[in-house]
């Protein structure tokens, strides 16, 4: 028996924990989970719990349903939120079907079989992403609960509470918090991962989120993701910092080259560049998430790389120090992605630019939003989808998006989406009403 498997069966019983939940993704991004008792957990880890895949999203047909969960004893932690004795944990699976491979319709097999060509072409992935979300009283109102802004603290931030109990949270789980804040709109919080290998990040970002809802509830508040709940407000992203190394080496830094990027970093963003389009349905997958996609809030909307400017898609944090730890931070996804899937597309779209030694353009100096369109089109810039029907159109054109994803996960999505996008265009809104009714 593996030492992970050992250090769980014992903690589970020195702990004097009653239930251990399963968890995993469906292909939205939404947490699925199950329990089990600890007499059945040597089982588990033998052979995997089975379960019925017919009603979770983009899995299995009703005749392909059964599905086996093996769960992955590095991840096991004990949940902080739930009573101290007879307590709870969890554990991270894999999706195998019952003869014993992958389900190809699990994200994090997604996400594993991207970073193994990652590991292939010499290079392993670390991301560090920046949560934003809302309080909000339910779940039936976007009314602010203050009146703050940037770095406010109290009493305008009356949330720093419940953002400190989140990072205890987090931080009893083994997730490491950079930084924590209030953000630019009334009642939206920050909070940064400190980075780490893409696989456990996704799997931090899942936690991250549920421990801030559960963290809300507990106060008697909500705690959404949603890109843009406020109309007129900013709208909250999932920047992302990543980076590839090459054993303890940073492969994006050289001293000596234009910028302190390398040769492969170069190529990494120009690949990202080359694929922003077809991998946006992916990072910003809701109809709600174009609504942020827009100029004027700070958020990404041209397709151009920068130095620091924060116009751009991609930019270059200015690292502390001038040390050679460089970052290229992408800014278009929201926090409302599936982040298995998102770290992936982010790495094939950089790896492909890798393997065609793709050339960089020039970085953008000025502002770009305010940049006249021939201007832009001078430059080459383009724009990223305008809503989520366009990015459908883009992401299925894509051979890149469809290799990563896999035939039956990209065609889940397609059909997924398309419903999202049929559904919204046939909702007459509040907009319309007031807009529309009075005059016509």
């Amino acid at each position: 028996m593996m030492l992970d498997q050992e250090y769980v069966l014992r903690t589970v019983e020195e702990r004097d924990i009653r239930f251990i939940r399963l968890w995993f993704t469906d292909v939205l991004g939404f947490l699925k989970s199950f329990a089990i008792t600890p007499a059945e957990l040597e089982a588990a880890f033998d052979e995997g719990m089975g379960f019925d895949g017919s009603a979770i999203e983009g899995f299995a047909r009703l005749q392909e349903s059964d599905m086996v969960a093996r769960p992955d004893p590095s991840t096991f932690q004990i949940l902080p939120w739930r009573p101290g004795e007879q307590g709870v944990a969890r554990m991270f699976c894999d999706i195998m079907t019952p003869d014993g491979e992958p389900f190809p319709g699990d994200p994090r097999h997604v996400l594993r079989r991207t970073l193994a060509r990652a590991q292939e072409m010499g290079f392993t992935f670390y991301v560090g992403p920046e949560l934003e979300y809302f309080y909000f009283a339910s779940s039936s109102s976007t009314e602010p609960l203050d009146r703050g802004g940037y770095f406010d603290l109290t009493p305008l931030d009356i949330a720093s509470d419940l953002r400190k109990r989140t990072v205890f949270y987090l931080e009893s789980m083994g997730i490491s918090v950079e930084s924590v804040h209030h953000e630019v709109a009334p009642s939206q919080h920050e909070i940064v991962l400190r980075d780490t290998d893409a696989l456990t990040m996704a799997d931090n970002v899942m936690t991250a989120r549920l421990a801030v809802k559960e963290v809300a509830q507990e106060a008697g508040l909500y705690a959404t993701f949603m890109p843009k709940p406020i109309q007129g407000a900013f709208g909250s992203g999932m920047h992302t910092h990543m980076a590839l190394y090459e054993g303890d080496r940073n492969a994006f830094f050289d001293p000596d080259s234009d910028y302190r990027l390398s040769k492969v970093a170069k190529a990494f963003i120009a690949g990202m560049l080359r694929h922003a389009r077809d991998i946006t349905a992916v990072c910003n997958q809701w109809v709600n998430s174009y609504k942020r996609l827009v100029p004027g809030y700070e958020a990404p909307v041209y397709i151009c790389w920068a130095r620091q400017n924060r116009s751009a898609l991609l930019r270059i944090p200015t690292t502390m120090g001038g040390g050679g730890d460089i970052r290229v931070e992408f800014r278009s996804p929201d926090p409302a992605c599936n982040p298995y899937l998102a770290f992936a597309m982010m790495l094939s779209a950089g790896l492909q630019g890798v393997a065609d030694n793709a050339e960089l353009p020039p970085p953008a100096a000025d502002n770009i939003y305010e940049m006249t369109v021939a201007e832009r089109r001078a430059m080459g810039i383009e724009s990223l989808p305008e809503d989520l029907s366009e990015a459908i159109v883009a992401m299925q054109r894509s051979e890149l998006v469809r290799s990563t994803l896999g035939d039956h996960l990209f065609e889940f999505f397609i059909r997924n989406k398309r419903r999202d996008w049929d559904a919204y265009k046939s909702y007459v809104s509040p907009f319309e009403i007031e807009r529309s009714l009075p005059v016509l």
